[in-house]
C-alpha cells in the first residue's frame, strides 16, 4: 500500500499497482494477450488440460506474488447462446467430469464428501470485465475430454443449464489460485461450437484475435477494481 503525502499531510491511501498472472494452455494463447496486459502482468503458457494446468501455475505462483489469477484462451460455446467469436466471462469455473458414474447417474465428487467442482470469480470484477468487452456471462464447463458429439453437450447442459463454454484448463488454474488464497478470473473466446466436432468450421484465429481485443480493454477495469470486494 502507498500512502501519498499533500501540503504536509497524509491523504488516503493508494492501492498499489495490481500484480495480474494470466494463465493459457498454449502459447498462441498467450501470445495473443502478452502484449496487451497491463503493467505488472505476466503471461505464462502452462499446458492443456487441468491437472497440467493445476501444476504450472501453482509453479507460477510460487515464484513471485500476484493479487490475481487469470485463466484465459479459446473454448467451445455452446449454441446458440455463446456464438463462435463471442466472448464468455465466467461467473461459475466448474469441473464438469470429476465425480462418479452410478446407476442414477453422474454425481459430482463433492456428492462423495470431497473436495469442490466450483470456483466463484469476484462478481463485480466479472460484470465489469464483460461490460468492458461484450462478453457474455455464465458457467465455464472444465473437461478433461472435450466434447465431440450432440448427446453429450445435450447432456452437460442438463446437468449445467447455465453453462456457455467449455474448456479444459480453468478449473485447474483455480485450484492452483484457491491454494494461495487468490481470487481466480476466466475468460474464453469461442473458437467452435460445443458438440460434434466440426473442424472444417473452428475459426481459431478470429477467436484468438477476439481474446486480444478483450484483454486490450481490461486495464482500465483491473486497475479500478477494489480487491476487498
Amino acid at each position: 500500500m502507498v500512502v501519498q503525502a499533500q501540503e504536509g499531510r497524509l491523504t488516503a491511501p493508494l492501492q498499489s499497482p495490481l500484480r495480474l498472472l494470466v494463465a493459457t494452455a498454449v502459447p498462441a494463447e498467450r501470445d495473443a494477450v502478452a502484449d496487451l496486459l497491463p503493467p505488472h502482468a505476466d503471461a505464462v503458457a502452462v499446458g492443456v488440460g487441468p491437472a497440467a494446468a493445476a501444476a504450472h501455475t501453482a509453479a507460477a505462483l510460487a515464484r513471485a506474488p500476484y493479487d490475481l489469477v487469470v485463466s484465459a484462451g479459446i473454448g467451445g460455446g455452446f449454441q446458440p447462446d455463446a456464438p463462435i467469436g463471442s466472448l464468455v466471462v465466467a461467473d461459475e469455473i466448474t469441473a464438469a467430469d470429476l465425480g462418479a458414474e452410478t446407476p442414477d447417474g453422474f454425481l459430482p465428487v463433492t456428492e462423495l464428501g470431497f473436495g469442490a467442482v466450483t470456483h466463484r470469480p469476484p462478481p463485480s470484477l466479472v460484470r465489469d470485465l464483460a461490460a468492458a468487452c461484450g462478453a457474455r456471462t455464465g458457467t465455464v464447463l472444465t473437461v478433461s475430454t472435450v466434447t465431440g458429439s450432440a448427446a453429450r453437450a445435450a447432456e452437460l447442459r442438463r446437468r449445467h443449464p447455465r453453462a456457455l463454454a467449455e474448456a479444459m484448463e480453468g478449473f485447474g488454474v483455480a485450484e492452483a489460485a484457491a491454494a494461495y488464497a487468490l481470487p481466480v478470473l476466466e475468460i474464453r473466446a469461442v473458437s467452435n461450437a460445443v458438440g460434434p466436432r466440426d473442424r472444417g468450421a473452428w475459426r481459431i484465429g478470429e477467436a484468438l484475435g477476439a481474446l486480444g481485443d478483450a484483454f486490450g480493454k481490461f486495464a482500465p477495469v483491473l486497475e479500478s477494481w477494489n480487491r476487498h470486494d
